[in-house]
């Protein structure tokens, strides 16, 4: 063995050796079948440190899973299709849809998602992601193309899918629909304006608002119909400002009275209470913002403004007439794009819906049929279903993304679907083979838009089935038309905890409506990561020093993962430099322990469990290292790998290398003096349970705990890699009760010893000449006396005088140049 560990020259050996003998293969590792549906990252910039945070503790919990007697199915993919792709590669490339056209700008987005895709593979094996990296997909590709349009026509077929001509949330920086799912809340600082109305009589009606820009648009007023002060207007007409036409008066319970005047307009469309109210009142639809964020040609001095320009114009005209009486600063909460953060607006667009509405008990009677971990994460999933306020919009005005596979009839307005043999398919670049179905004309155009990208993420456990049947069992299958249980539910679904509520959400919707069940037994909820002003970390506000890249150049991977480890399920997570250091020093003694180890057991030829164990001293070790691994476990099945890791580090550092490696050195050194069955006994067990310790550590740091292996144990054993080890064959249960209690007291005096010579300033090799042990009770005292060579090679006294004594005075004195101890 090196005297060092380099990790720039062992990591990337491991990881080729893993790569070229496809050490994860689920064929590699028999056992019952345990599949990971990978939350395919979005390729729309690089990866950041909270990638390698959620990433990595997947693979820690994959990592326990094979070992633990499973055969793991880690398939891996890309998002690489929708609007966070087009808006990446729009900067990177600097060209825009609308400029170069939709088919040159499809083939430059796959250009670059081609080359992302190869990026992140390469930084996922850096890190030792133990992916089968033989099962990949990409949300893009044909096959995935095909898989989402057939989705679509079967929900359509079974009445879950229609399309409308529907208000929806738009953003107009994107050019494109959005879902509720996609929208945040914004603090927004504004100005809550006063404006005069007029009734038939000239009589003024005073309306708050803070969107005065949409005056063009506004259709209704509206008060509570239990106001007194309004009840008048009942059936009566206003008219609205500066536009000059008559709009009706209607009493409602949404209206809040103790807000601004109690007379509030309606707007096509200012918020979700506009378009409720357009609704049930059956009102017109007056458009003013265009899909470029513009007012239209009918606004009048607002034409061709964008909305912070048409506010300031219309409260500047306002006041120029007298009309406008009151203004005052305010801060409210909006609806904002999550991608972008631009101010929704929304916009009438005949639009492709999902039916959820009708159907959100069924999804919460899912959700409780998933194990939750951690649990309290369900009351996110339910709160937002117990929240949605309408139908999933489908649709999105954007060029790159997979097209509905669908046409329209100019003439009787038909929906016209594509066979799913012809799948996938692009409307816009295939014309519509035949006439309409129900009129026979052939006035037919293709249907524009393209999928939420969600649509597809959605489908992700069909996605792992088709790659589980091509790659592992090497034959082809329809995931949709398989019967339920074939595939789904799957075992277990990581994700990061601010999407719950779309793709968590979204995947529960789709494989209920596809096959009445549950996608997936667990969901894992990680969090994320913070810097050190407690603000998410995210590619725009990423520190380069924090960049997994360089982090990689600093440190060796098995340290990063390392503090990813210290972090729990569904907690957000401050990164920690000095967790970093903590994990290198781990890194360093694992080196150094099993250095020593590899030294002493050169004539240990087999890693089998012990038979007979006689000496204390090695029954105590292994009797501590079944407890640890019963703790280990009992932690790993609850997926609480940190606190797997606490006791992992407790037993190494603590049991192992501070207690047994100092008491067994003095035989190991000077085995002379000891029996010969004795010291090979203590070797084989050193060797026994070192392998033990590799395989806690495998999930967390799988580079060093495999050089270790393939160093000092792969050359006595069959099995190619540690991490192809089975807890099963090697955590054998040892129970030595009685034994473990002798020498915890015989630990606890060896303790006291060196914290005697510490105190003294003295090495703990310096020599004692005489050292007095006393205890109360007569038979502990007998028990130990039979360890007296043991306590003299560890304590390095010459001689150990054995009393009863209930007097407690631990001291260290020099007499006559030599060092006198006593303990009790």
């Amino acid at each position: 063995m090196d005297k060092k560990y380099d990790h720039k020259v062992h990591e990337k050996k491991i990881q080729d050796s893993w790569d070229n003998k496809k050490t994860y293969a689920p064929q590699n590792n028999q056992g019952q079948q345990y599949t990971i549906d990978t939350p395919p990252p979005t390729v729309s910039g690089s990866l950041h440190i909270g990638h390698i945070f959620s990433y990595t503790q997947t693979d820690i919990i994959a990592r326990y899973k094979r070992m633990n007697g499973f055969s793991i199915f880690y398939p891996f993919g890309f998002d690489d299709n929708g609007l966070p792709t087009e808006r990446y590669v729009e900067k990177k490339r600097k060209v825009s849809p609308y400029k170069i056209g939709r088919s040159e700008f499809i083939k430059v987005c796959l250009e670059e998602v081609e080359l992302s895709a190869q990026e992140f593979t390469q930084l996922w094996k850096r890190m030792g992601l133990s992916a089968n990296w033989d099962a990949i997909y990409s949300t893009i590709s044909a096959s995935t193309r095909k898989l989402s349009q057939e989705s679509f026509i079967r929900l359509h077929e079974k009445g879950f899918i229609y399309r409308k001509n529907e208000p929806a949330p738009y953003c107009t920086s994107c050019r494109t629909s959005v879902a509720q799912a996609e929208l945040d809340d914004a603090q927004h600082d504004s100005l809550f304006s006063t404006i005069v109305f007029k009734d038939q009589e000239g009589n003024n009606l005073l309306i708050g608002t803070t969107r005065p820009e949409l005056l063009s648009s506004c259709v209704a007023m509206f008060y509570h119909p239990d106001d007194k002060r309004y009840k008048h207007l009942k059936n009566q007409k206003a008219i609205v400002p500066l536009f000059e036409y008559q709009i009706p008066i209607y009493a409602d319970k949404r209206v809040n009275p103790e807000k601004g005047t109690g007379l509030v307009m309606c707007c096509t469309f200012g918020d979700s209470t506009d378009i409720e109210w357009y609704k049930d009142f059956n009102l017109n639809y007056k458009q003013s913002v265009g899909r470029d964020g513009k007012w239209g040609e009918d606004t009048g001095i607002l034409a061709g403004k964008k909305c912070k320009e048409a506010r300031q114009i219309i409260l500047d005209t306002l006041k120029n007439n007298n009309l406008l009486l009151e203004q005052k600063p305010i801060s409210h909460v909006v609806n904002v794009h999550e991608r972008c953060k631009q101010e929704i607006e929304y916009l009438m667009l005949p639009q492709w819906f999902l039916n959820i509405m009708s159907h959100k008990k069924t999804f919460i009677e899912l959700a409780n049929q998933i194990n939750w971990h951690p649990n309290f994460m369900k009351a996110r999933y339910l709160d937002w279903v117990n929240n949605i306020g309408w139908d999933w919009c489908l649709s999105r005005q954007r060029y790159y993304g997979i097209p509905f596979p669908a046409w329209h009839c100019q003439d009787c307005n038909e929906i016209l679907l594509a066979d799913i043999e012809t799948l996938p398919i692009d409307p816009q670049e295939t014309q519509y083979s035949g006439s309409c179905t129900t009129c026979g004309s052939s006035n037919i155009i293709p249907d524009t838009d393209v999928m939420d990208t969600w649509n597809t993420s959605s489908l992700s456990p069909y996605l792992c089935h088709k790659l589980y049947s091509n790659v592992v069992e090497g034959k082809q299958v329809n995931p949709l038309t398989e019967p339920a249980g074939t595939f789904v539910p799957i075992s277990m679904r990581p994700q990061a905890h601010d999407i719950i509520r779309t793709w968590a959400f979204d995947t529960i919707v789709k494989v209920w409506m596809h096959h009445t069940t549950i996608p997936w037994k667990d969901i894992i909820i990680s969090g994320h990561v913070l810097s050190g002003d407690k603000e998410k970390l995210s590619k725009s506000k990423e520190q380069k020093a924090l960049a997994p890249i360089a982090l990689l150049e600093k440190y060796p991977a098995d340290v990063i993962r390392y503090w990813t480890a210290s972090g729990a399920l569904g907690q957000d997570t401050a990164f920690s430099e000095t967790q970093l250091k903590i994990g290198q020093k781990l890194i360093t003694k694992l080196w150094n322990a099993f250095l020593f180890l590899n030294e002493h057991t050169t004539t240990i030829t087999s890693v089998n469990n012990l038979v007979e164990v006689s000496s204390p001293i090695n029954k105590w070790l292994l009797h501590n290292a079944s407890n640890t691994f019963d703790q280990y476990k009992k932690y790993f099945e609850k997926n609480e790998f940190s606190l797997a890791l606490g006791v992992s580090e407790k037993f190494f550092w603590q049991t192992f290398c501070d207690n047994y490696l100092e008491l067994i050195k003095n035989q190991l050194f000077n085995p002379k003096n000891y029996d010969e069955q004795h010291v090979q006994e203590t070797q084989a067990t050193l060797y026994h349970v070192g392998l033990r310790i590799l395989q806690l550590y495998a999930p967390f740091v799988p580079h060093v705990t495999e050089v270790l292996y393939q160093e000092i144990y792969k050359p006595n054993t069959s099995t190619d890699s540690l991490h192809q080890t089975s807890f099963a064959n090697m955590q054998q249960a040892y129970m030595f009760e009685q034994e473990t209690k002798i020498m915890d007291h015989i630990v606890d005096l060896v303790v006291k010893v060196r914290k005697l010579k510490t105190a003294k300033q003295l090495s703990l090799k310096t020599e004692l000449k005489k050292l007095t042990v006393g205890l109360i009770d007569t038979e502990l005292l007998e028990a130990i006396k039979k360890q007296d060579q043991l306590l003299r090679g560890v304590t390095q006294a010459y001689d150990i005088e054995y009393k009863i004594t209930n007097k407690i005075s631990d001291k260290l004195e020099e007499k006559d140049g030599f060092w006198h101890g006593f303990v009790t």
